[in-house]
């Protein structure tokens, strides 16, 4: 069910998501300042936990999931800064705003549709909660995010996978990676090899 929470949490995804598509193509957002955004944002969770904090701890009394809140608050946005600045670094310029399109758009209409309308299991991995249509509108709206930096092809296939990718659920020592960290960067890596051989 999708939770005015959850739908909120979902809207910011896409707008820092599209903001920082924005200030990376205008060369206003550098690797460095993503990195320093990382570093604050984990501070601000270790402290979170600890105290309250202005600004951060309202938002995260707003935006954050309960069962985050007191263990890793920020998780989602802490990972996101951490996949795109993989992203930035690794690729080119073009396939790292297609790749952060991905993960901004596809990620966050897999979650609304597919919580809003799903009702098919998902035939990638019928264990995990994110249904079938999730990841059809997903794939579709990340081609469409990523279709403005790089070809069709490209596009598509690296949209498809990363969100094939969100659904199969990768396990690292028994702990869940967490999505904003492995769209981005399956999105990124398809498209680097599409572009490579095909």
């Amino acid at each position: 069910m999708l939770t005015r929470r959850e739908l909120g949490r979902q809207i910011l995804h896409l707008a820092v998501g599209l903001g920082t598509v924005i200030l990376f193509y205008y060369d206003i957002l550098s690797p460095l300042a993503v990195f320093l955004m990382i570093i604050v944002g984990g501070l601000a969770s270790f402290l979170c936990k600890r105290i309250r904090l202005p600004f951060f701890s309202a938002f995260l009394d707003r935006f954050e999931r309960p069962e985050m809140r007191d263990t890793f608050p920020g998780r989602g946005m802490i990972f996101f800064f951490v996949g795109t600045l993989l992203v930035i670094r690794l690729f080119t310029k073009d396939i790292a705003l297609a790749a952060i399109m991905v993960l901004a758009v596809g990620d966050s209409v897999s979650h609304i549709l597919g919580e809003r309308f799903g009702k098919i299991k998902n035939i990638f991995n019928g264990r995990s909660r994110k249904l079938l249509e999730g990841t059809l509108a997903g794939t579709l709206a990340g081609f469409a995010g990523a279709a403005l930096f790089v070809p069709f092809p490209e596009a598509f296939l690296g949209a498809a996978a990363a969100m094939i990718a969100e659904v199969i659920e990768i396990d690292l020592n028994k702990n869940q990676l967490d999505d904003n960290l492995i769209v981005p960067l399956v999105a990124g890596t398809v498209m680097y090899l599409v572009k490579m051989y095909v």
